[in-house]
């Protein structure tokens, strides 16, 4: 059987405020802060995951804290992160809360035949609601302020932007085995979107990467996105991509402990920055499942420094 990857795994972006992205993304997007945790490359600052009740795989945006200036926004990234909910109602109910709540947003409108809704963080994340057609299903989360028919599924699709596919077409199809299965035009009136395929495909297993040769190259900042994660089960099946882009030839981190998942980094061929990240253990491997995100959890090897880290965090409320 060829190796496939079987989805969005998770989606890391960047913001510049913390305590006012933590309110964004639970009390007006309803999600559930799912870990509390640091980036491991740099503990000074937080790394906060967002997800659906469960925590489930595929349904996490995750933050870094960085003290940085605004994005400038341009090709060579990622520009704007799906998330899926359920049906045309939702949609209502999302553009009816945005206007309550002064959320900036667009129309209800029909991008690559499905119904969506385009808005904005309160720092520029590009973000798009998407009807998933009921093709996935949904785990809400008791406590969130969106009532559970209308709450966020997960992610996906997600969409880059890069002025020459050509070989990032190459590495999407050949190398990561995707399957480009159509094309349309981008709704913002700059260049075609191709949309490519994995696993058994739909919204949640799909990579949109839209040809912008007139854009500029962006610059990562506040409201960017990071990298995107795709989906492996376990850390065999990870193993073995190791293998495959070792056997291709492809620069790679190797394989990387996050001890909430297992993972792999490489850059495509415009500098997009790709993970390929383990559906095991999850978040749950160090609290439970009912109190996940209440409190600060750091992983085995950087518990020891704990009190050091704590020091250097800011409050988050």
């Amino acid at each position: 059987m060829t190796l496939q990857l079987t989805g969005i795994h998770h989606l890391t972006a960047v913001t510049g405020n913390a305590p006012g992205n933590l309110d964004f993304y639970t009390n007006v997007l309803g999600l559930r802060l799912v870990k509390k945790t640091v980036n491991q490359d740099d503990t000074t600052a937080y790394h906060l995951f967002y997800a659906d009740g469960l925590a489930s795989p595929g349904s996490d945006i995750t933050f870094f804290d960085w003290p940085v200036a605004p994005e400038k926004r341009g090709t060579h990234s990622i520009v704007r992160t799906g998330l899926r909910v359920a049906g045309a109602e939702a949609l209502a109910y999302w553009k009816a809360r945005f206007a309550e709540l002064g959320i900036k947003a667009g129309e209800i409108a029909e991008i690559d035949g499905r119904a969506s809704l385009d808005f904005e963080d309160r720092e520029g994340q590009r973000l798009r609601l998407v009807d998933d057609g009921g093709k996935t299903p949904g785990h809400p989360w008791e406590k969130s302020p969106v009532p559970a028919e209308f709450q966020i599924k997960g992610l996906g699709p997600i969409v880059m932007s890069v002025p020459d596919i050509t070989n990032t077409e190459i590495v999407l199809t050949q190398l990561m085995n995707m399957e480009k299965v159509r094309a349309y035009a981008s709704p913002d009136g700059v260049g075609e979107v191709h949309v490519f395929s994995m696993g058994e495909g739909g919204p949640a297993a799909e990579l949109h990467v839209a040809v912008q040769p007139s854009l500029a190259p962006a610059r990562q900042g506040a409201g960017s996105v990071h990298h995107v994660a795709f989906r492996v089960p376990d850390n065999a099946a990870l193993t073995q991509w190791a293998n495959r882009l070792n056997g291709m030839r492809v620069p790679s981190s190797g394989e990387v402990e996050r001890y909430y998942f297992r993972s792999l980094y490489f850059r495509e061929p415009n500098g997009v920055l790709f993970e390929i990240a383990t559906d095991t253990p999850g978040f749950d491997v160090d609290e439970p499942m009912e109190t996940l995100g209440e409190s600060l959890s750091l992983p085995p090897f950087l518990e020891p420094k704990r009190a050091q880290i704590e020091a250097r965090l800011k409050p988050l409320t």
